[in-house]
C-alpha cells in the first residue's frame, strides 16, 4: 500500500474533485430547474385575467379561445381527463384572489370585491406545458404552444466538459508518473545487486528523465569502481599468500623449534586475516541470492563444527532436527563457526551450548559478562585485552554475515552464561 502512496493520493485527489464538480453541479441543476419553474409558472396570471374575463360573460367561448390565441396558447377540449391523470405536476398553488362584480340593486349599479379561492397546477405532458385553473365558478385546462420544459443540455454539457478535463488531467499525471514507476523498479534491481542489467539511460527531458540519467552515470561510476576494487582485492590477496606461503615453508626450515613455532604462529594468523578480509569482501559485495537455499540447522552446524576442526565434546546442542534455514551454506557456517571458536575460547570450561528456542538460535558459554556494550565488539579490531579478549574480524564478520541474511547478532548476560543470539532484524 506505501509503495503507490503517490499514486493513491492522486487518485483520491481525483475522487474528491469529481464527487465535489458533481455535487455542485446537481445542486446547481436543482436551483436552476426550480428557477426556470418558477418564471415560467409566473404565466398563471395572464391566463388567470383571460380567464375571469370569461368567467364574468360565459357566452363569449370564441373570445376566450381568440384571447389565448394571442398569446399563443389554446384551450383543451379534447382528452382533458387522460392529460390530468398522466401529467407530470411541475408546480401548483392555492392562491386567494380579489374578483370585482357588477350588481344591480334598488334602481342602480355597484362593483363588489370578493375574496375567492384559486388553484393553479402547471403540469407536463408529452414535452406540453399546460395550464389547470379551478375556481368556484369552474375549470379549465390551457396547452401553452410557446413555452418548453426545462432541458438540462447546457448543465449536462458544462458537467461533461469539466469532466472530461479532469480524467484526461489524471491521464496526463498518470503518464508523467509511468517513467517514475519503471525508475523505482530499476533501482530496486540495482539495490539486489543486478548492477550490469540495468540501464537508467532515457531520452526524456524533464524532471524525471534528468534524475534517470544522473542515476545512470552514478551507477557507471558505481561499477567502475566496484571492478577496479575487486581487482585490486584479488590481487592484493593473490600477492599477501604468496609470501606467506613462502614465509611458512622457510619457518618448516628452522632448527630452533622456539623461534618456528612463533614465526609460525605469525604466519597462521596472517593467513586468517587474509582469509577473514576476502570473505568480509564477499559478504560486503553480495548481490546475487540465487545461493541461498534451504538447509537443516543440524547439518549447518555439522558443518561449522567441521571447519572449526573442535573435539565435539566440547559443543552442546538443543536443536530439533526438523528446522531448517534459508542460507548461504558457506557464509552462515562460517558465522557459527566464528561464534563457537569465541565461545570456547572464552569461556571458563571451554564448552559452548548451542540452543534453538523462539524462532532464534543461541550460543551460550559459562564466563564472566563482557566488559562493554555488543555495538563495542563487532567493531573491526576491537581489543578489550590485547593478551585474551581480542575479538579481532570474527564478531564483526558474524554480524557483516548476518546482516545479508536479515539477522542481527544479540547478547544477554543470564545465570553466569554470555548468551550471544542470531536474531530477527
Amino acid at each position: 500500500m506505501r509503495q503507490h502512496g503517490v499514486l493513491i493520493t492522486i487518485l483520491f485527489a481525483l475522487i474528491v474533485s469529481i464527487v465535489s464538480v458533481s455535487i455542485v453541479f446537481w445542486e446547481f441543476y436543482k436551483l436552476n430547474k426550480a428557477q426556470y419553474i418558477d418564471h415560467i409558472f409566473s404565466k398563471y396570471s395572464l391566463i388567470t385575467k383571460i380567464y375571469r374575463e370569461y368567467e364574468q360573460n360565459p357566452s363569449s367561448l370564441a373570445t376566450l379561445e381568440a384571447s389565448l390565441a394571442v398569446y399563443n396558447m389554446e384551450l383543451v377540449k379534447q382528452d382533458y381527463k387522460n392529460i390530468k391523470q398522466n401529467s407530470k405536476v411541475l408546480k401548483e398553488e392555492n392562491l386567494k384572489t380579489i374578483n370585482e362584480s357588477i350588481f344591480f340593486k334598488s334602481g342602480e349599479f355597484y362593483k363588489k370585491k370578493i375574496i375567492e379561492d384559486l388553484k393553479v397546477v402547471m403540469l407536463e405532458y408529452k414535452s406540453k406545458i399546460y395550464f389547470h385553473i379551478k375556481t368556484p365558478v369552474g375549470s379549465v385546462l390551457i396547452k401553452d404552444n410557446k413555452l418548453l420544459p426545462y432541458k438540462p443540455w447546457p448543465i449536462l454539457y458544462a458537467y461533461s466538459t469539466i469532466f472530461a478535463i479532469i480524467s484526461f488531467s489524471f491521464f496526463l499525471i498518470l503518464r508523467k508518473l509511468r517513467p517514475l514507476i519503471i525508475l523505482r523498479r530499476k533501482i530496486e534491481k540495482l539495490s539486489n545487486g543486478k548492477m550490469s542489467d540495468v540501464s537508467f539511460k532515457t531520452s526524456l527531458e524533464d524532471e524525471i528523465g534528468l534524475i534517470a540519467n544522473a542515476l545512470e552515470d552514478a551507477r557507471q561510476k558505481i561499477n567502475t569502481m566496484l571492478e577496479a576494487r575487486t581487482l585490486f582485492m584479488r590481487n592484493i590477496m593473490h600477492e599477501l599468500k604468496t609470501p606467506i606461503a613462502k614465509g611458512r615453508l622457510v619457518t618448516a626450515m628452522l632448527n630452533d623449534e622456539k623461534q618456528k613455532q612463533r614465526f609460525e604462529s605469525i604466519f597462521i594468523r596472517l593467513e586468517s586475516l587474509v582469509n577473514e578480509f576476502a570473505l568480509i569482501e564477499e559478504v560486503n559485495s553480495l548481490g546475487d541470492k540465487n545461493e541461498f537455499k534451504e538447509y537443516r540447522l543440524i547439518d549447518l552446524i555439522d558443518g561449522a563444527i567441521d571447519m572449526a576442526m573442535i573435539d565435539r565434546e566440547k559443543i552442546g546442542m538443543e536443536v530439533d532436527v526438523s528446522i531448517r534455514l534459508h542460507v548461504n551454506y558457506r557464509l552462515y557456517i562460517t558465522a557459527i563457526k566464528n561464534m563457537i571458536d569465541n565461545g570456547i575460547k572464552y569461556s571458563v570450561n571451554s564448552h559452548v551450548n548451542i540452543v534453538y528456542k523462539e524462532n532464534e538460535l543461541c550460543f551460550e558459554s559459562m564466563g564472566e559478562c563482557i566488559k562493554y556494550p555488543l555495538k563495542y565488539y563487532i567493531e573491526p579490531f576491537t581489543k578489550e585485552n590485547p593478551s585474551k579478549n581480542s575479538f579481532g574480524l570474527g564478531l564483526y564478520l558474524v554480524d557483516s554475515i548476518l546482516k545479508v541474511h536479515n539477522q542481527v547478532l544479540a547478547h544477554e548476560y543470564k545465570d553466569g552464561k554470555n548468551i550471544f543470539i542470531f536474531a530477527k532484524a
